[in-house]
């Protein structure tokens, strides 16, 4: 009986990961992980990606044209460059303007292209030129939550009378 048991488990073990295995491609297929056959890759530099990663949507006008690809750093300028794998049935203008934005207040990044009026469209390796890299959502809301004022010396030196009431009035 023991060894029927072990079978049992084996078996059960077996199905388990044949299901995990299933899921895996399911989820890489449908993700857009990777670069799919046909597509053309561009990149962009920005000066901050934020929270940008591989897999990313690209969108334009709020419809999803590709995904990044690739994320690295330019050793000479420190600008983030971006591989964005493009759809072949959209060409972009050469003077589009790609925009790191947020998915939401916590969620991840994606870059939103807006087409620019150019008559000549970005062929396979181009670059997009005019780009915005990713605000930083926290750091401004920080920034109006306590702003950075000047030194405590200035404060210190400033007039230590500051009551209305004892302000001359001011004439009109």
């Amino acid at each position: 009986m023991a060894l029927r048991e072990q079978w049992a488990e084996t078996a059960m073990g077996v199905v388990v990961l044949a299901l995990a295995a299933g899921f895996l491609t399911y989820s890489l297929s449908v993700g857009g992980v990777g670069v799919k056959s046909g597509n053309y890759e561009i990149s962009a530099k920005f000066g901050e990606a934020g929270s940008l990663a591989p897999g990313a949507s690209v969108t334009v006008a709020g419809v999803k044209v590709g995904t990044v690809s690739q994320v690295t750093l330019e050793p000479k300028t420190y600008l983030a460059v971006a591989k964005l794998s493009m759809d072949p049935n959209v060409k972009l203008p050469t003077d589009s303007t790609a925009k790191i934005t947020s998915d939401g207040l916590l969620g991840g990044a994606h870059i939103a292209i807006a087409p620019g009026g150019s008559l000549e469209d970005l062929k396979p390796g181009g670059e997009i030129d005019n780009t915005q890299g990713a605000v930083d959502i926290f750091g401004l809301i920080g920034s109006v939550i306590r702003p950075q004022g000047g030194d405590d010396d200035d404060k210190a030196a400033a007039p230590a009378a500051t009551n209305p009431a004892t302000q001359p009035a001011e004439s009109y």
